[in-house]
């Protein structure tokens, strides 16, 4: 019923100029702003509608993941911006706070980070 239907995906934030400064200025996103929120124009022709939420409660799950080509430069780059990488007991990060899963071949390398408004996204290299 939905097959051929134009779909995307959003996601709350508590400050909708503080996500737009972070997603544009912080990971280089191009950023729509209109009166109901912001959409992230992501690379492929998706886009991620951010809508202010009085009552916000940061996702306790990755709201968005980005697949990347070298996974150690992207968290050295976003380290130097400033973005702090969460530590998650149990995933076996380095001292990058990167999961390494591609090496025991237990998934891709992965590193979270968290948004102004608390939601998690993370950075991931396949292979």
């Amino acid at each position: 019923m939905l097959k051929n239907t134009r779909a995307f995906s959003g996601f709350s934030v508590n400050d909708i100029e503080a996500a737009k400064k972070f997603y544009q200025d912080v990971l280089g996103l191009e950023v729509e702003q209109d009166t109901r929120g912001i959409s992230l124009k992501l690379a492929g022709g998706n886009n991620i509608f951010l809508y202010p939420k009085p009552d916000h409660v940061p996702a306790t799950y990755t709201t968005l993941n980005f697949m990347v080509d070298n996974v150690d430069q992207t968290v050295d780059d976003l380290t130097a911006q400033g973005v702090v990488f969460e530590k998650y007991e149990g995933t076996h990060q380095d001292e990058k706070s990167i999961a390494r899963g591609v090496a025991v071949k237990m998934g891709p390398d992965i590193a979270w980070f968290k948004d102004p408004a608390g939601n998690i996204l993370s950075v991931l290299q396949e292979k």
